[in-house]
């Protein structure tokens, strides 16, 4: 047995309202996104690119 399709706008409605809350209400689908981690350079990234400034 398949349902049958609303006729009218005001069917559609009703067919709609009867929906429970449990599967209309809205979720967060993704998790909330992490803070990202404080961006850093040691010594010896700076040292790799020292020289670079006479290139650019």
């Amino acid at each position: 047995m398949t349902p049958e399709e609303p006729d009218t706008l005001d069917e559609l409605i009703a067919d709609c309202a009867d929906i429970p809350t449990a599967l209309t209400e809205r979720r967060p689908v993704l998790p909330r996104p992490r803070v990202a981690a404080r961006w850093s350079v040691s010594d010896s990234c700076q040292a790799q690119v020292a020289d670079l400034d006479a290139y650019v």
